[in-house]
């Protein structure tokens, strides 16, 4: 029984894991020098491993286009949250909800739980072939696989194969997306990689990112095609970055021009705004800015909106206050983003995450066109697709077990 994984990060890690803890023969080849490369990356900001918060609320934040609408529910209930957290108990690691409902190890850090886990792959028997990088596949039983060492081109067979080379963000870790050619080649449809997570251009003026740049924009509500998000931004010299942004992602996308409507006091009506200015007559801004207790990235962006440079009342100020309009340029390059949308179309996909065109083959991860924000939203999907895809070669690799794998050298280093 031999699977091989192409591709090091936490779905191919996961997968592999799987695999070896049923007995397979696992190898986890990879372009990079190591492995989990865009996991540590993750870790810089504390590595947001999942979130605490009911199923359905859970469940509702991911994006799959043309998905069973039960699929989603059934990956995240074969590897929930709380089997993530246990997962990462059985490494040592210690793991804490946050006020928010994020979860983190305690130590804040990636790489500690990074080194458990491959200890605990090593010890299951998987090797490792670091500086691999995957060129094509030739589609059999066994599957013979292709890939280019030091510039010669180096063949291995498996029974059964896992895709989870990612999507197209943060490529200097490895996930630069050129595995869409070939997958494409082999007549799978692929939905093209778009960013996903990141931030929007927007035409500032100079006068606003003079007073704005830098500074955050706390509690709003953004909404764009119909959906609302509370929640921070960042004004930065090319547009907007935050979280409440990144949820927008999908509908802004979709508009054929993006734009985000901010309500920067959401918990005031505007009656209630109106009430606070009392009867003044004249310098409403200025006013509002102190009654209102306007940030200076607030003020900065209302000086500039025309609705507000003419408004005559404190309710015509008070309504752009809670409606005001921005539009966006464009999303920034993918390779900025956080995530990515598009991959591998499910329509290609069994239920197993098995490729229909390519039996044998599985896919996991940012590979396949899903999306979800960030929050802890992304780690965990793609511990559940590398657990579905792992359990998938495995029977797989049972059942059709010829290959006769090739030990490779191990290199591999932190």
């Amino acid at each position: 029984m031999k699977i091989a994984i192409i591709g090091g990060g936490p779905a191919g890690l996961r997968a592999a894991e799987v695999g070896a803890a049923g007995g397979a023969s696992v190898t986890v080849f990879d372009a990079r020098p190591s492995v989990g490369r865009k996991f540590l990356v993750a870790g810089k900001g504390g590595l947001n491993l999942t979130k605490g918060e009911p199923r359905a609320e859970f469940i509702r934040n991911y994006l799959a286009p043309e998905a069973d609408p039960l699929l989603w529910p059934s990956l995240i209930d074969e590897f929930d949250p709380d089997a993530l957290r246990a997962w990462a108990a059985g490494l040592g690691i210690e793991t804490f909800a946050a006020s928010t409902g994020r979860v983190y190890p305690r130590e804040m850090k990636a790489a500690p739980l990074l080194r458990r886990w491959v200890l605990r792959l090593r010890e299951l028997g998987v090797r490792f072939a670091m500086g691999n990088r995957w060129i094509g596949l030739q589609p059999g039983s066994p599957h013979k696989v292709e890939f280019l060492v030091d510039g010669q081109v180096r063949r291995e067979e498996a029974d059964a194969v896992v895709l989870a080379l990612g999507g197209a963000s943060w490529p200097g870790t490895g996930s630069d997306g050129a595995w869409v050619k070939i997958v494409a080649g082999l007549g799978i449809n692929v939905a093209p990689l778009l960013p996903a997570n990141c931030g929007w251009e927007v035409a500032w003026p100079v006068p606003v990112l003079t007073a704005a740049e830098g500074q955050p924009l706390k509690n709003v509500l953004v909404s764009a095609g119909g959906v609302e998000i509370f929640g921070e931004l960042l004004v930065t010299h090319y547009g907007l970055e935050g979280g409440a942004l990144y949820q927008l992602g999908p509908s802004l996308r979709a508009m054929p021009a993006p734009e985000i409507t901010i309500d920067f006091r959401p918990s005031l009506s505007v009656e209630q705004l109106v009430a606070k200015m009392g009867p003044i007559q004249r310098n409403f801004l200025p006013e509002a800015r102190q009654r209102w207790k306007l940030s200076d990235a607030a003020f900065a962006i209302l000086s500039h909106d025309p609705a507000a440079a003419v408004a005559a009342s404190t309710q015509a100020l008070a309504l752009t206050l809670k409606h005001c309009q921005l539009p966006l340029i464009r999303p920034r390059p993918i390779a900025e983003a956080i995530s990515s949308a598009g991959g591998v179309c499910w329509g290609e996909l069994e239920p197993s995450l098995m490729l229909r065109k390519l039996p044998g083959v599985f896919v996991a991860g940012e590979m396949i066109d899903w999306e979800a924000p960030t929050g802890g939203y992304l780690i965990q999907g793609c511990f559940a697709t590398g657990t579905r895809a792992g359990h998938g070669a495995l029977e797989w690799a049972c059942s059709h077990g010829k290959a006769s794998l090739i030990a490779p050298v191990e290199r591999i280093s932190f």
